[in-house]
């Protein structure tokens, strides 16, 4: 493993993976640039390069075995991984309403959201297991608390109807405590951020919060103590119930 401690960020070309990457760059670790778009992908490096980052740029595409396990061949050249922060995701887009929705946008979202996260850490675990403090980061969403959805009446409380974003990512919090359970005996710690309504591209930019903002639950799971949670749901006010 390298001395650096080296992060890869999906869906970090921009918005709230893009401020993860530099969060976590500013605190002078090596940082993947993870994302499928070649051309955004090296303009994220290039700037977070001109400000201080040690930052790669890493051709990744969750849904695509081949590009997946490129990567992880390209991590293991470029010193090992330390962290892996899984952003990358997907909307379906609106409206999503159970009646009208297609099977097809369904499929989408867990195909990015759940099958692209259990697709990258698994071919990652290789190389983090190697790792001294290997953190895992799922990116989730408040909108994935069954609890919260339950907890009121008002049909929009939590959002907008979603029948494809939402239990994606109640899919993913289930996903990631399996993950806990069978990883428990290791080293690596595995937990589930979520942003907040970030003002980002996914949501028109009609959230409340910025990417900076967004980015911060990330870095500080990313950055745990050895002795920290692992298997845990949370928010910058902390854990979120289930």
């Amino acid at each position: 493993m390298s001395e650096k401690t080296i992060a890869l960020v999906t869906g970090a070309n921009k918005g709230i993976g893009y401020e993860i990457a530099a969060g976590l760059g500013a605190r002078g670790w090596k940082v993947g640039v993870g994302a499928r778009d070649d051309a955004r992908r090296e303009e994220a490096v290039e700037k977070l390069r001109a400000d201080g980052v040690d930052a790669f740029g890493v051709p990744l595409d969750v849904t695509d075995d081949a590009s997946v396990t490129a990567a992880a061949r390209l991590l293991e050249e470029q010193g090992g991984l330390d962290v892996l922060v899984n952003n990358a995701g997907v909307t379906g887009g609106l409206p999503q309403n159970p009646t009208e929705v297609s099977v097809e946008t369904m499929r989408e979202a867990v195909e990015v959201n759940v099958f692209g996260v259990v697709r990258t850490i698994n071919a990652m675990l290789p190389l983090l297991r190697r790792s001294s403090s290997p953190r895992i980061v799922n990116m989730s969403s408040s909108v994935g608390s069954l609890a919260r959805q339950t907890a009121t009446d008002d049909p929009l409380a939590v959002g907008p109807l979603s029948v494809a974003y939402s239990p994606s990512k109640t899919y993913l919090n289930a996903v990631t405590i399996q993950y806990a359970k069978e990883l428990r005996d290791t080293d690596i710690l595995i937990n589930l951020g979520c942003p907040g309504f970030v003002a980002t591209d996914l949501n028109g930019f009609r959230g409340v919060r910025t990417p900076e903002e967004g980015a911060r639950i990330a870095i500080t799971l990313a950055t745990l103590p050895d002795d920290g949670p692992t298997g845990g749901y949370f928010e910058d006010a902390g854990p979120i119930p289930w």
